[in-house]
């Protein structure tokens, strides 16, 4: 058998077909390769062999002792039980504990006189010293040999407890794992034989057999450092070639024109740039000019500018011939940007028309709910070249969209789309076009490829001149009902003061269609501690008219409105001619009213850390302080709470996302947990392993400069095209 095929050998062969279809279904194990990288997550201790008289409190230790008697005892008007047994070694006594169902077994084993080793923690209760569920092993008395052989391999072990499901246990996959360990030895090694032997690696069938069978603690160590890099540096290399590859890929350089649009538009702020806008225009400007298309990752602070960034890209391109798309999650987005961009243009916004510039260009909105003929009046715009940019949604990706010339797209908060959307925008182009994708709190995947480093990243960290700080603050509605009735008299408040507020809820509250969402969410619902459906738009702003806001002009915003009555509130809103907007996170990107000074975000806890993030963005947009106020109901020492005093304590994206990185992991890099499938990192962890990985993709990056195909590593090309079948490749490709 070849080295390559007994780790892609099915583990129907090896383990018979029950255990290898439960391996496939309930695991995703399928070969001798994949059951060999299923680690263990943690190991039981059995301590040293330890005489009753010397025991240690609160350690792991392993006693041969006799059976003195045994008892089962009823409690809770006989519903519970607990088998109490008590040992002797001569030297002392000891009393083991078992409970519920786990007494049935020890107790036609267990008999006075019978003699066994047994493992666990020592504790006391009622003063007494004792094993509760200690694992155990009978002795024969009547064979010494046999009793210490048996003694010397069950005590001090570390026992691998591996990640199992309910059709399979831990040791049921120990065995299987025992009948595949020995073809680790045919392992395929991806790390360079001057890599492993620079850093003292230990060798990867040792490291599959440390991590399995550890003798000791420091085989546990080793086997993780080994298999860490293993994880970072395969990944790195895909991703290094990935972008290698995209410096091989022929794009139009889109090179800033003196004396175009973009130096009048510049002419015409009212304001200077801050240095960090200044900053990253000038990479951005670089990337652009090069022949090979930009990947890069806009990320910026809620109102740090990064609209004006891009829209100065958007420019920088269309004097160099070309056009831009900025895509943009929901129609009230995308209305927004079209509004603040024209306005910001002005008469630069108007080529073409009369009273344009003769240095301008159209800018067009394109969203699904246009009518008919503004929509055909888009699309011949975009198709003749004569929009120059264009805003829009989903709509923009329709095949029916053709563009004269795409050199730049824009993503705005790209944890929107789905990689596939966007990768149908960017195949619009003659060439492909340069991507700027931009975040105000990166989500865990792009936290993870980030830290990977998949995206040439660039950070906004400057608020612009005039803008004011957000104080965000927990509002414990259950166990401080004043502290809600508070926050009502601040928003009104606010609003005697000239300003204006947000209330978010989690739902809409028109429970005849949203009964249609199905039982899913019923259920998650019935979960709740509380009982109770989330806040919603209709009823808490029906609340707020008749009670703590009554006299204030309350309106709703939320999704099922038609897109005119949708963008008749939101002008209105930014008119000031409405004081309280309740809404639902349809006002979560991208909404820009400079006099919102304050929100109340409904069921806070129900909501992600970045949607927090997000939502909280909309307020301080002036010169006035913002104020966000998170209501909720969760006790105080839920993990729902932590979350909420953590987005409260920090206004920076970047901690906020490492927050809900920790919480919610990072998914598959490689994209397949988008469909469900666990991920494929085993052993490391983004945030916890981030050395690793900055070491991993320093070696990744100077082997794939030197051998961009591999040819030199056989063996971490066959490594590479395990772990990216076709899938995993048109994934990391469309990137």
């Amino acid at each position: 058998m070849d080295r390559v095929s007994s780790f892609d050998e099915p583990l129907k062969k090896l383990l018979g077909g029950a255990t290898a279809k439960v391996m496939a279904e309930h695991l995703d194990l399928h070969t001798v390769g994949d059951l060999l990288h299923h680690y263990p997550r943690r190991y039981e201790e059995r301590g040293k062999l330890t005489a009753l008289a010397d025991l240690p409190l609160d350690e792991h230790v392993t006693v041969v002792a006799q059976v003195a008697d045994a008892r089962i005892l009823m409690f809770n008007n006989g519903r519970g039980k607990r088998l109490e047994v008590t040992l002797t070694d001569g030297s002392g006594r000891l009393q083991l504990v078992f409970f519920g169902h786990g007494v049935h077994k020890p107790h036609k084993e267990l008999l006075p006189g019978r003699q066994a080793m047994f493992a666990g923690k020592v504790s006391v209760f009622n003063r007494k010293m004792q094993l509760a569920h200690p694992t155990y092993q009978l002795l024969d008395a009547s064979d010494a040999d046999e009793a210490t052989e048996a003694v010397d391999a069950f005590a001090g072990r570390l026992l691998p407890i591996y990640p199992a499901c309910k059709q399979l246990d831990s040791w049921r996959i120990a065995k299987a794992v025992d009948a595949v360990l020995p073809s680790a030895q045919d392992a395929v090694d991806p790390l360079p034989a001057a890599l492993r032997e620079g850093r003292g690696f230990t060798p990867l069938p040792e490291a599959l057999l440390k991590v399995h069978r550890p003798q000791t603690k420091a085989d546990i160590e080793d086997a993780k450092a080994r298999l860490k890099w293993d994880e970072a540096f395969v990944l790195q290399v895909a991703l290094a070639r990935r972008r290698y590859a995209d410096t091989q890929l022929p794009a139009a350089a889109r090179r800033p024109v003196a004396d175009g649009l973009l130096d009048a538009f510049d002419a015409k702020l009212p304001f200077t740039l801050t240095e960090g806008q200044e900053k990253v225009s000038k990479e951005i400007f670089d990337d652009l000019a090069t022949e090979h298309p930009m990947h890069r990752l806009l990320q910026g602070e809620v109102g740090s500018g990064k609209t004006m960034v891009a829209l100065r890209a958007m420019l920088a391109v269309v004097d160099a011939g070309g056009q831009a798309a900025m895509l943009a999650p929901t129609e009230v987005l995308a209305q927004q940007h079209h509004r603040s961009i024209t306005e910001m243009m002005g008469e630069l916004a108007e080529g073409g028309m009369l009273g344009g510039s003769d240095q301008g260009t159209k800018v067009v909105l394109l969203t699904g709910s246009m009518g008919t003929a503004a929509r055909r009046q888009a699309l011949l715009d975009l198709v003749t070249g004569e929009a120059g940019i264009v805003i829009g949604t989903h709509a923009l990706i329709e095949d029916k969209v053709q563009f004269h010339d795409l050199g730049l797209v824009v993503v705005d908060e790209q944890h929107r789309f789905g990689v596939e959307q966007r990768d149908a925008l960017r195949s619009k182009g003659k060439q492909p076009p340069h991507l700027l994708v931009m975040t105000a709190t990166p989500i865990p995947r792009t936290v993870a490829m980030t830290v990977f480093g998949d995206l040439e990243t660039s950070v906004l960290d400057q608020l612009p001149a005039g803008r004011s700080p957000i104080a965000s603050h927990v509002v414990p509605a259950k166990d401080k009902p004043h502290f809600l009735a508070r926050a009502w008299e601040r928003v009104r408040e606010e609003v005697e003061n000239g300003h204006q507020a947000y209330v978010v809820c989690p739902r809409i509250g028109d429970d005849a269609e949203e009964e249609k969402k199905g039982k899913a969410k019923k259920k998650a619902t019935a979960e709740d501690a509380d009982k109770r459906p989330p806040l919603a738009v209709l009823e808490i702003a029906d609340e707020l008219r008749k009670g703590a806001l009554a006299g204030l002009s309350v309106e709703v915003l939320h999704g099922r409105m038609h897109p005119d009555e949708k963008d008749d509130v939101m002008r209105r809103f930014a008119a000031g001619d409405v004081d309280v907007l309740v809404a639902t996170t349809v006002i979560e990107v991208g909404v820009n009213v400079p006099n919102a000074t304050a929100m109340v975000i409904m069921d806070a806890d129900r909501f992600g850390v970045s949607q927090l993030h997000q939502l909280r963005g909309r307020v301080g947009r002036g010169s006035a302080p913002g104020l966000c106020l998170l209501v909720s109901e969760a006790h105080e020492a839920s993990p729902a709470r932590a979350r909420l005093s953590a987005v409260a304590a920090t206004l920076d994206g970047f901690e906020l996302s490492r927050i809900d990185l920790e919480q919610r992991r990072e998914g598959d890099v490689l994209g397949q947990a988008q469909s469900g499938v666990r991920s494929s990192l085993r052993m490391l962890t983004v945030i916890d392993d981030e050395e690793v990985i900055a070491a991993a993709r320093e070696e990744a990056v100077a082997i794939v400069a030197a051998d961009p195909e591999l040819e030199h590593l056989p063996e971490l090309r066959t490594v590479l095209a395990a772990l990216l079948d076709k899938d995993r490749e048109e994934y990391l490709d469309k990137g």
